[in-house]
């Protein structure tokens, strides 16, 4: 079985939206969790989507999978206290439906731009090796600094990516993982950094352009512009 688990139980605080939360915001009039969404629905070897969501905004999710015909929801969650532990919340809620080598892709609610090819890219890949994580390679130079002043290296750039998602995993290797950083105490940026803290291989995925996760109030924008030229260039061939 291949589960998405969707985490959206971020405020979006640094959206400085008041109305809304980054992931109900609306292109078109539908909000960028509905067109992160519709790439799972629509896709063949996915078998089962998990959201883990602001509680408050757990029966407009609702009303909107019921909108926009999206069925393989089958769970909705309330988030935790930030992305680790709302990820945390979706494995266990799992557990008594998945075995071991069953895939799990993790997504980010608000990375809609994302396609068919990359799904199954990760599948693929995290079945032949256990862990797959979507990159995209560094552009700019990166600075290593541990005190946030002193530059301790410049890595070569050939050799830098930046994790994006989704980051899919065997289902007990990450659950195993998450479980364990629980009982330790570790905290943890996303996933890719919990193995990475564990010593686990992960292999790359390549990610296509603009796989980009709408964080402030820029990214909206520039997400509306993608999209919109995108679709332009379906419909008029440009």
């Amino acid at each position: 079985m291949n589960t998405a688990l969707i985490f959206a139980g971020g405020a979006g605080q640094r959206m400085n939206s008041k109305a809304k939360p980054k992931q109900f915001l609306e292109l078109h009039g539908k909000p960028v969790i509905i067109y992160t969404l519709q790439h799972f629905e629509a896709h063949s070897e996915i078998d089962d989507i998990v959201v883990v969501c602001l509680k408050n905004w757990i029966n407009e999710l609702r009303v909107l999978l019921r909108k926009y015909y999206i069925n393989k929801v089958n769970q909705i969650l309330p988030g935790g206290n930030g992305g680790h532990e709302s990820i945390y919340i979706g494995l266990k809620a799992m557990e008594n439906v998945c075995a071991y080598d069953d895939i799990t892709l993790i997504h980010d609610g608000v990375r809609p731009l994302i396609n068919a090819d990359l799904i199954s890219d990760n599948i693929e890949t995290a079945k032949k090796y256990g862990a797959a994580i979507t990159v995209e390679s560094a552009y700019e130079s990166v600075i290593r600094s541990q005190d946030g002043d002193i530059i301790d290296s410049v890595p070569k750039r050939d050799e830098m990516f930046t994790a994006k998602a989704p980051q899919t995993f065997r289902y007990g290797l990450i659950w195993n993982s998450y479980q364990r950083a629980r009982a330790e105490g570790i905290p943890t940026i996303d996933s890719a950094h919990l193995l990475s803290i564990y010593g686990i291989e992960m292999r790359i995925v390549k990610s296509p352009p603009n796989n980009m996760k709408i964080t402030a109030p820029a990214d909206y924008y520039i997400f509306r512009a993608l999209y919109d030229a995108m679709e332009n260039q379906q419909i008029l061939g440009v």
